[in-house]
């Protein structure tokens, strides 16, 4: 149920007249539940600037945290979350830490007995409910961001793309690789062939599990997008339970050059271009 201007008048006076009691009890309140890992300066300066957003929202006439003079409160909530999820602490704990609120205003308005009194802190309670799962779902929305960010820069960690020699590169690749990992690959290979000028590339899949269908897909495009590009291919880490694999499979390279190793690609490579390793 929203509050109604009256209760959220009367609220905001109550929070005001008493900023700092309010302030510090919610403090050690939201605090029990941090065990210790936010410093006790940090978590005051925190519940001061949400009890001053608070007090805003209401005497502005707030009845829901989505009102528009909830505006700064669900800006201070959002701050808070994005915070807390970049800090390591979970949803629950930084919801908590809104809910505590309730209890400090409580113990803020004593042993008040009276049905109007009662009637005015279920409907503030319930409007500190919707600002902490305001806060959860911020906190969510954060978290899954932060996520999105870490798995895209392990994609890119384990795609290296690296130079061989003069005029020839190699992407060493380790793992699954999906349709994702594929796409960073064929990008990474593609603009490091732009930037050296290098007429030889070598996929190396020693370090691939398996090989199916899709996979061998996956390869093929990469091949062909770098033959776009003015480069040849070779396909190295062909080992015997791949290359069983691969012809149970009925997967054909074509003309596409393979090696059961590294070095058996860079012998090839060497001798295309009419190089000989240093031994």
């Amino acid at each position: 149920m929203p509050l109604s201007p009256d209760e959220a008048s009367r609220f905001a006076v109550l929070l005001e007249s008493n900023a700092e009691p309010l302030a510090a009890r919610w403090s050690e309140l939201a605090g029990a539940g941090l065990r210790g890992r936010l410093s006790g300066a940090e978590l005051l300066r925190q519940t001061r600037d949400l009890r001053s957003a608070f007090q805003q929202a209401l005497s502005g006439g707030a009845a829901d945290v989505n009102d528009e003079a909830a505006a700064e409160l669900r800006a201070q909530l959002s701050e808070l979350s994005s915070n807390r999820a970049r800090q390591g602490f979970s949803a629950t704990e930084t919801a908590i830490s809104v809910f505590a609120l309730k209890e400090a205003t409580l113990e803020v308005l004593g042993d008040a007995d009276d049905a109007a009194t009662l009637r005015d802190y279920v409907a503030f309670s319930a409007f500190v409910d919707r600002a902490a799962l305001f806060t959860f779902d911020s906190y969510v929305r954060v978290r899954e961001a932060l996520i999105s960010d870490q798995a895209e820069q392990l994609l890119e960690l384990s795609t290296p793309v690296v130079k061989l020699w003069e005029g020839v590169v190699a992407v060493p690749l380790v793992g699954t690789l999906d349709s994702a990992r594929a796409q960073v690959v064929m990008e990474r290979l593609l603009q490091t062939l732009v930037d050296t000028g290098s007429p030889y590339a070598i996929i190396d899949i020693t370090g691939v599990p398996a090989v199916d269908t899709q996979v061998a897909q996956h390869i093929l495009k990469t091949v062909v997008a770098a033959r776009l590009m003015g480069a040849d291919c070779i396909i190295s880490g062909i080992r015997p339970q791949i290359a069983q694999t691969i012809v149970a499979l009925g997967i054909e390279f074509g003309d596409i050059a393979t090696k059961a190793s590294l070095a058996d690609a860079l012998r090839y490579v060497l001798g295309k271009t009419g190089k000989r390793p240093v031994r």
